[in-house]
């Protein structure tokens, strides 16, 4: 790690505060109909958060539809109380997929290399089928946005690698 990386990474906040979308039809379904609903993904990502000493401010289960992602996309920019936003599924290539769609055109900077090295970390472990995941992020309003697959192994793989070691490193630099 270079110096001035370092120190920046020095001068980065130390806790951040965190909204965590799982963008999940099945799921969201289920619990319209107030039936039991498992969440891994949404429950790693929460667990994996705070033993790094974050916390979270927002947490909801959406339906894989653009207006329910809008709407969350502009409670999180919203809200005064947030640094960083999770959204979680619906970032393949199926019709319904349209997380990336929906996210994208509020970012005001893109962070392409979250998704290059997610996607060759990714390769290291699933091989060419790594090449299906759209994973992105960017900053909006002083906010880091980051849109995950919903795969357990893909969020423990994004949390540990990238968003934990960076996104207080992106809110210092986003806020600038």
């Amino acid at each position: 790690m270079s110096e001035s990386t370092r120190r920046h990474k020095a001068n980065a906040p130390s806790q951040l505060r965190f909204a965590i979308f799982t963008c999940s039809t099945s799921r969201y379904q289920l619990r319209q109909k107030a039936k039991p609903v498992e969440d891994v993904s949404g429950d790693l990502i929460e667990s994996k958060l705070k033993e790094a000493g974050n916390t979270i401010a927002l947490r909801e289960l959406l339906s894989d539809e653009k207006t329910m992602i809008q709407k969350a996309v502009e409670e999180a920019l919203n809200r005064d109380d947030l640094d960083a936003v999770i959204f979680n599924g619906g970032t393949g290539v199926t019709k319904t997929d349209v997380t990336i769609e929906t996210v994208a055109p509020v970012l005001e900077k893109t962070l392409p290399g979250f998704g290059e090295i997610f996607r060759r970390l990714s390769f290291d472990d699933i091989g060419s089928a790594a090449v299906l995941s759209r994973a992105s992020a960017g900053v909006a309003k002083r906010k880091v946005f980051f849109c995950i697959p919903g795969s357990p192994d893909a969020v423990r793989l994004c949390l540990e690698r990238l968003i934990l070691p960076e996104a207080a490193h992106i809110v210092k630099h986003a806020r600038e």
